[in-house]
């Protein structure tokens, strides 16, 4: 008997080990603040913002009524301002085209008697002469300008050539012949003239 004791006292603590009821692990204390700072996951949770009170609430609201009412004028007066210079550059252009106009009255009217004159054709002749040079004038007070053809080099930026013609008496690649006149305002060009460039045999056989 005091065998068998012995054996049931070793064998306790075997079975304990291998199948027996667990134990629960200890639990670990709290971690201590450290510097003053909680951990992070043990902060309290953040509580919403504290309600606003109703003056705060109105105050708000009048100020933003203040700011949309503001928007709204600025873009009332950009509006304004956008039609007040439209019609401007309208009234502007009108009055640059009346004036031009106004210049071109007079030969419209010199025109209508050359066309009710009876004289001879040497007499209609001289008369559309004397308006050409009255158009000249005004384009000229105008700073109109024609464009330098006959004698000078072909320049393509103020020349356009129609064709080309055989001239022992003109340069080679210079305008031979003026087919219609260009003209310039300032330093800009209205349109090309229309020219005919000369071709000098002499000169390309050389």
């Amino acid at each position: 008997m005091p065998e068998q004791e012995t054996e049931l006292s070793v064998l306790e603590p075997l079975e304990i080990a291998s199948g027996g009821p667990a134990e629960e692990p200890p639990v670990e204390p709290a971690a201590a603040p450290v510097n003053g700072e909680v951990p992070v996951g043990l902060a309290e949770p953040v509580g919403l913002a504290e309600p606003v009170s109703r003056a705060e609430f109105d105050q708000l609201k009048a100020e933003r009524d203040q700011l949309l009412d503001r928007v709204a004028r600025l873009q009332a007066e950009f509006e304004n301002a956008r039609k007040r210079a439209e019609r401007e550059r309208v009234e502007f252009r009108e009055y640059a085209a009346g004036s031009v106009v106004a210049q071109f009255l007079p030969v419209v009217d010199n025109f209508e008697l050359a066309l009710k004159s009876t004289g001879s054709a040497q007499q209609l002749r001289h008369g559309v002469e004397l308006i050409v040079k009255q158009m000249e004038e005004i384009l000229r007070q105008m700073q109109v300008v024609p464009v330098p053809s006959v004698g000078e080099p072909f320049d393509p930026r103020l020349h356009e050539a129609l064709g080309a013609v055989d001239r022992d008496d003109v340069p080679d690649q210079y305008v031979a012949e003026e087919i219609r006149r260009g003209y310039r305002l300032r330093e800009r060009l209205l349109r090309p003239a229309l020219v005919r460039v000369a071709h000098n045999p002499k000169q390309t056989s050389e």
